[in-house]
Protein backbone atom coordinates (compact mmCIF):
# COMPACT_ATOMS: atom_id res chain seq x y z
CA UNK A 1 0.00 0.00 0.00
CA UNK A 2 1.10 3.56 -0.69
CA UNK A 3 -0.18 6.55 1.29
CA UNK A 4 0.22 10.09 -0.08
CA UNK A 5 0.06 12.74 2.63
CA UNK A 6 0.83 16.47 2.75
CA UNK A 7 -0.68 19.89 3.13
CA UNK A 8 -3.29 21.34 0.78
CA UNK A 9 -1.58 22.52 -2.42
CA UNK A 10 1.38 20.16 -2.12
CA UNK A 11 0.39 18.26 -5.26
CA UNK A 12 -0.19 14.85 -3.70
CA UNK A 13 -3.34 14.21 -5.76
CA UNK A 14 -1.48 14.57 -9.07
CA UNK A 15 1.25 12.30 -7.74
CA UNK A 16 -1.32 9.71 -6.64
CA UNK A 17 -2.97 9.82 -10.06
CA UNK A 18 0.29 9.57 -12.00
CA UNK A 19 1.47 6.70 -9.81
CA UNK A 20 -1.80 4.80 -10.18
CA UNK A 21 -1.78 5.16 -13.97
CA UNK A 22 1.89 4.09 -14.16
CA UNK A 23 1.28 0.93 -12.17
CA UNK A 24 -1.86 0.08 -14.12
CA UNK A 25 0.09 0.43 -17.36
CA UNK A 26 2.65 -2.00 -15.92
CA UNK A 27 -0.09 -4.58 -15.39
CA UNK A 28 -0.60 -4.10 -11.66
CA UNK A 29 -4.17 -4.29 -10.36
CA UNK A 30 -4.62 -0.88 -8.75
CA UNK A 31 -7.21 0.68 -6.49
CA UNK A 32 -6.96 4.41 -5.79
CA UNK A 33 -8.84 5.61 -2.71
CA UNK A 34 -9.77 9.29 -2.53
CA UNK A 35 -9.69 9.97 1.21
CA UNK A 36 -9.26 13.72 0.78
CA UNK A 37 -11.85 15.41 3.00
CA UNK A 38 -10.19 18.81 3.44
CA UNK A 39 -12.12 20.62 0.69
CA UNK A 40 -9.22 20.79 -1.79
CA UNK A 41 -9.54 22.40 -5.18
CA UNK A 42 -8.59 19.20 -7.01
CA UNK A 43 -9.48 15.66 -6.00
CA UNK A 44 -8.68 12.21 -7.37
CA UNK A 45 -12.41 11.67 -7.94
CA UNK A 46 -12.26 14.42 -10.59
CA UNK A 47 -10.31 11.99 -12.80
CA UNK A 48 -12.84 9.16 -12.48
CA UNK A 49 -13.21 8.66 -16.26
CA UNK A 50 -9.45 8.70 -16.94
CA UNK A 51 -8.83 6.15 -14.19
CA UNK A 52 -11.64 3.91 -15.42
CA UNK A 53 -10.28 3.94 -18.97
CA UNK A 54 -6.88 2.85 -17.59
CA UNK A 55 -8.35 0.02 -15.54
CA UNK A 56 -7.79 1.74 -12.17
CA UNK A 57 -10.52 1.14 -9.61
CA UNK A 58 -11.48 4.35 -7.79
CA UNK A 59 -12.85 4.35 -4.27
CA UNK A 60 -14.59 7.69 -3.78
CA UNK A 61 -18.00 9.04 -2.82
CA UNK A 62 -20.55 8.80 -5.62
CA UNK A 63 -24.03 10.07 -6.44
CA UNK A 64 -25.37 12.64 -4.01
CA UNK A 65 -22.20 12.23 -1.92
CA UNK A 66 -19.71 12.91 -4.72
CA UNK A 67 -18.64 16.23 -3.15
CA UNK A 68 -18.87 14.99 0.42
CA UNK A 69 -16.24 16.12 2.91
CA UNK A 70 -16.82 13.04 5.07
CA UNK A 71 -14.79 9.82 5.45
CA UNK A 72 -17.65 7.72 4.09
CA UNK A 73 -15.43 5.31 2.12
CA UNK A 74 -13.45 4.10 5.15
CA UNK A 75 -15.40 0.78 5.32
CA UNK A 76 -14.58 0.12 1.64
CA UNK A 77 -10.90 0.84 2.26
CA UNK A 78 -10.91 -1.62 5.17
CA UNK A 79 -12.29 -4.29 2.85
CA UNK A 80 -9.66 -3.60 0.19
CA UNK A 81 -6.86 -3.86 2.73
CA UNK A 82 -7.85 -7.52 3.10
CA UNK A 83 -7.46 -8.14 -0.65
CA UNK A 84 -3.81 -9.07 -1.40
CA UNK A 85 -4.47 -9.21 -5.14
CA UNK A 86 -4.72 -5.41 -5.50
CA UNK A 87 -2.25 -2.61 -4.83
CA UNK A 88 -3.90 0.21 -2.88
CA UNK A 89 -2.94 3.89 -3.18
CA UNK A 90 -4.64 6.28 -0.76
CA UNK A 91 -4.77 10.02 -1.45
CA UNK A 92 -5.06 11.29 2.13
CA UNK A 93 -6.45 14.70 3.03
CA UNK A 94 -4.05 17.50 3.92
CA UNK A 95 -2.39 18.14 7.29
CA UNK A 96 -3.59 16.78 10.63
CA UNK A 97 -7.30 17.07 9.75
CA UNK A 98 -7.02 14.53 6.96
CA UNK A 99 -4.54 12.46 8.94
CA UNK A 100 -7.19 11.85 11.60
CA UNK A 101 -9.09 9.74 9.07
CA UNK A 102 -5.90 7.80 8.36
CA UNK A 103 -5.56 7.25 12.09
CA UNK A 104 -8.94 5.52 12.10
CA UNK A 105 -7.44 2.91 9.73
CA UNK A 106 -4.16 2.39 11.58
CA UNK A 107 -5.36 -0.85 13.15
CA UNK A 108 -5.55 -2.53 9.72
CA UNK A 109 -2.58 -0.87 7.98
CA UNK A 110 0.02 -3.50 6.94
CA UNK A 111 3.04 -1.55 8.22
CA UNK A 112 5.59 -3.98 6.75
CA UNK A 113 4.14 -3.44 3.28
CA UNK A 114 3.22 0.25 3.41
CA UNK A 115 4.98 3.34 2.05
CA UNK A 116 3.80 6.61 3.58
CA UNK A 117 5.12 9.35 1.30
CA UNK A 118 4.87 12.99 2.31
CA UNK A 119 4.71 15.52 -0.54
CA UNK A 120 6.52 18.82 0.02
CA UNK A 121 5.87 22.11 -1.74
CA UNK A 122 7.98 24.86 -0.20
CA UNK A 123 6.07 27.54 -2.11
CA UNK A 124 3.01 27.08 0.11
CA UNK A 125 2.44 29.02 3.36
CA UNK A 126 2.12 25.87 5.45
CA UNK A 127 5.65 24.70 4.57
CA UNK A 128 7.88 27.76 4.02
CA UNK A 129 11.03 26.08 5.35
CA UNK A 130 12.44 22.71 6.51
CA UNK A 131 11.67 23.42 10.16
CA UNK A 132 7.95 23.91 9.46
CA UNK A 133 8.01 20.86 7.19
CA UNK A 134 9.49 18.79 10.01
CA UNK A 135 6.75 20.00 12.34
CA UNK A 136 4.15 18.93 9.76
CA UNK A 137 5.71 15.48 9.48
CA UNK A 138 5.60 14.93 13.22
CA UNK A 139 2.04 16.25 13.41
CA UNK A 140 0.80 13.94 10.67
CA UNK A 141 2.60 10.96 12.19
CA UNK A 142 1.12 11.63 15.62
CA UNK A 143 -2.44 12.02 14.38
CA UNK A 144 -2.34 9.48 11.54
CA UNK A 145 -0.48 6.90 13.62
CA UNK A 146 1.55 5.84 10.56
CA UNK A 147 5.25 6.77 10.25
CA UNK A 148 6.34 8.78 7.20
CA UNK A 149 8.76 6.57 5.25
CA UNK A 150 9.77 8.88 2.41
CA UNK A 151 9.60 12.44 1.09
CA UNK A 152 8.75 13.71 -2.40
CA UNK A 153 9.94 17.16 -3.43
CA UNK A 154 7.18 18.78 -5.49
CA UNK A 155 7.86 22.49 -5.09
CA UNK A 156 6.05 24.44 -7.80
CA UNK A 157 4.15 27.61 -8.65
CA UNK A 158 1.80 26.03 -11.18
CA UNK A 159 2.40 27.66 -14.58
CA UNK A 160 5.00 30.06 -13.16
CA UNK A 161 7.37 27.31 -12.02
CA UNK A 162 10.98 27.80 -13.11
CA UNK A 163 14.05 25.54 -12.73
CA UNK A 164 15.16 27.82 -9.88
CA UNK A 165 11.88 27.14 -8.03
CA UNK A 166 12.35 23.37 -8.45
CA UNK A 167 16.00 23.49 -7.34
CA UNK A 168 15.22 25.69 -4.34
CA UNK A 169 12.51 23.28 -3.21
CA UNK A 170 14.81 20.31 -3.76
CA UNK A 171 17.50 21.80 -1.51
CA UNK A 172 14.96 22.46 1.22
CA UNK A 173 13.63 18.92 0.84
CA UNK A 174 17.17 17.55 1.25
CA UNK A 175 17.50 19.50 4.51
CA UNK A 176 14.07 18.27 5.65
CA UNK A 177 15.18 14.72 4.89
CA UNK A 178 18.24 15.24 7.09
CA UNK A 179 16.22 16.72 9.96
CA UNK A 180 13.50 14.06 9.83
CA UNK A 181 15.91 11.18 9.13
CA UNK A 182 13.60 10.08 6.31
CA UNK A 183 14.85 9.52 2.73
CA UNK A 184 14.02 11.85 -0.14
CA UNK A 185 12.70 9.39 -2.73
CA UNK A 186 11.92 11.63 -5.72
CA UNK A 187 11.77 15.11 -7.21
CA UNK A 188 8.76 15.69 -9.45
CA UNK A 189 8.60 18.18 -12.31
CA UNK A 190 6.47 18.74 -15.38
CA UNK A 191 7.38 17.17 -18.69
CA UNK A 192 8.26 20.62 -20.01
CA UNK A 193 10.67 21.35 -17.16
CA UNK A 194 12.67 18.15 -17.16
CA UNK A 195 14.77 19.14 -20.18
CA UNK A 196 15.91 22.30 -18.38
CA UNK A 197 17.09 20.26 -15.40
CA UNK A 198 19.04 17.51 -17.15
CA UNK A 199 22.40 19.07 -16.27
CA UNK A 200 21.55 19.41 -12.58
CA UNK A 201 22.71 16.83 -10.05
CA UNK A 202 20.07 15.28 -7.81
CA UNK A 203 20.53 12.66 -5.12
CA UNK A 204 17.25 10.95 -6.01
CA UNK A 205 15.24 10.21 -9.17
CA UNK A 206 13.68 13.10 -11.09
CA UNK A 207 10.22 12.14 -12.32
CA UNK A 208 8.36 13.98 -15.09
CA UNK A 209 4.71 14.33 -14.18
CA UNK A 210 1.76 14.83 -16.49
CA UNK A 211 -1.05 17.09 -15.34
CA UNK A 212 -4.13 14.91 -14.95
CA UNK A 213 -6.68 17.06 -13.11
CA UNK A 214 -7.11 20.44 -14.76
CA UNK A 215 -9.85 23.06 -15.12
CA UNK A 216 -12.48 22.04 -17.70
CA UNK A 217 -11.18 24.53 -20.27
CA UNK A 218 -7.76 22.86 -20.20
CA UNK A 219 -8.59 19.16 -19.97
CA UNK A 220 -6.10 16.75 -21.49
CA UNK A 221 -6.08 12.96 -21.43
CA UNK A 222 -2.56 12.56 -22.82
CA UNK A 223 -0.22 10.37 -20.80
CA UNK A 224 3.41 10.91 -19.96
CA UNK A 225 6.03 8.44 -21.11
CA UNK A 226 8.79 8.86 -18.54
CA UNK A 227 9.23 6.75 -15.85
CA UNK A 228 7.59 5.02 -13.00
CA UNK A 229 6.79 7.05 -9.92
CA UNK A 230 6.04 4.05 -7.69
CA UNK A 231 8.15 0.91 -7.77
CA UNK A 232 6.39 -2.31 -8.64
CA UNK A 233 7.24 -4.77 -5.84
Amino acid sequence: MTLLVGHFGSGKTEIALNGALDLAAAGVRITLADLDIVKPYFRSRSAREILSDAGVELLAPTGANVHADLPIIVPQIRSHLRDPSRRLIIDVGGDDIGARVLGSLSDVVPFDDTDCLLVLNFRRPSTPDPERALHMIREIEAVGRVPVSGLISNTHLMGETTPAVVLGGYRQAVETSRLAEVPLVAVTVTEEQIADLREEKFECPVIAMHRIVMPPFAQSHERRTTGPLFVVN
